[in-house]
């Protein structure tokens, strides 16, 4: 178990700041890990070539219009089946038409898609889908939806309980200082710099069993994720609460490197100097050390900034 160490400031691979920390001169220069250890190397490609489906490209909506996106055919009005009167929570406003938030509304479905594929192709992912209910019973994702059915579908609960391994994350590509934060309170976060494409990230999510963090839909609707979780903010200090009041993480600050994720340790002075500049040795006497890059850490220019972010997530989730 890592030794929790004064704020530490890493010092990056050929002198750079890593993780937006401050730039503390050159270091020694140490292998870089962008990726999380035992990955694969990142395909090379274009965004297609890779299986990531290009930004911004999402379903059509209109009356009689289905479109087949890669991900299934998503019904959008206009289905000659059973019609169902089906009501979102709040909560899931954020993905679903302006027509459909005010209350109940009427739906056509093909008599034979389950449930779960309605909700999805009404634009609400399933990893933000709590209780689902018919006619005010709860039903499984697999119920098919028959005529005349009043159907609720809600939010997930908070704190939400993941089965399986323990708590751990792997956030999309876009999400970089969202990853640097929760590794700076401790919490369990993979991170790819590149992006490896949707495939890879599924994959490598169920394989971890990694709760999969993305802003991107079309993703987080991919059957073989572990789990997954939407990320309702562009903001990263919002991005941060998000995550932590939704899946309540136990927060060890300062036990995690911010670079590669690997765990902390105390470290002597003698056993980092040759990764040092004489200043930094000369005005510092306590250390630590990634288990996994060897990158050393110590009380740094930032102190004060990092501290708050901290103090505040303590504060409120610790």
């Amino acid at each position: 178990m890592p030794v929790p160490v004064p704020v530490p400031v890493p010092v990056g691979a050929g002198g750079g700041a890593v993780s937006g920390w401050a730039r503390i001169g050159r270091a020694a220069p140490l292998p870089a890990r962008s990726a999380p250890r035992g990955a694969a190397p990142p395909p090379k490609g274009t965004a297609a070539e890779r299986g990531r489906r290009p930004r911004g490209l999402g379903r059509q909506r209109g009356a009689g219009k289905t479109r087949n996106t890669g991900w299934g055919w998503w019904h959008c009005g206009g289905v000659n089946g059973p019609r169902i009167h089906i009501a979102f929570a709040a909560e899931l406003n954020l993905f679903i038409a302006a027509d459909r938030r005010a209350g109940r509304t009427e739906a056509g479905t093909d008599g034979v898609s389950t449930l779960g594929h309605v909700v999805e192709s009404l634009g609400v992912p399933l990893t933000e889908v709590g209780v689902l209910s018919v006619d005010g019973q709860p039903v499984g994702t697999g119920h098919v939806p028959r005529e005349g059915e009043r159907i609720d579908v809600g939010a997930v609960t908070r704190p939400q309980e993941v089965p399986g391994a323990p708590l751990r994350f792997l956030l999309d590509v876009h999400l970089g200082t969202l990853a640097r934060r929760m590794r700076l309170l401790g919490v369990d976060a993979a991170y790819f710099s590149e992006d490896i494409g949707d495939p890879a990230l599924a994959t490598y999510s169920a394989r971890e069993q990694r709760v999969l963090l993305s802003r991107d839909r079309g993703l987080l609707r991919r059957r073989e994720l572990h789990a997954g979780a939407y990320v309702y903010s562009d903001r990263p200090e919002e991005q941060l609460r998000d995550v932590l009041g939704r899946f309540a993480p136990v927060l060890a600050p300062w036990t995690r490197c911010t670079a590669c994720n690997g765990e902390l340790k105390e470290a002597t002075k003698e056993s980092v100097a040759g990764l040092l500049e004489g200043g930094t040795e000369r005005s510092y006497d306590v250390f630590a050390q990634c288990t996994a890059c060897e990158r050393p850490y110590w009380r740094g220019a930032h102190h004060a900034r990092l501290a708050q972010v901290v103090e505040a997530a303590l504060a409120e989730f610790g």
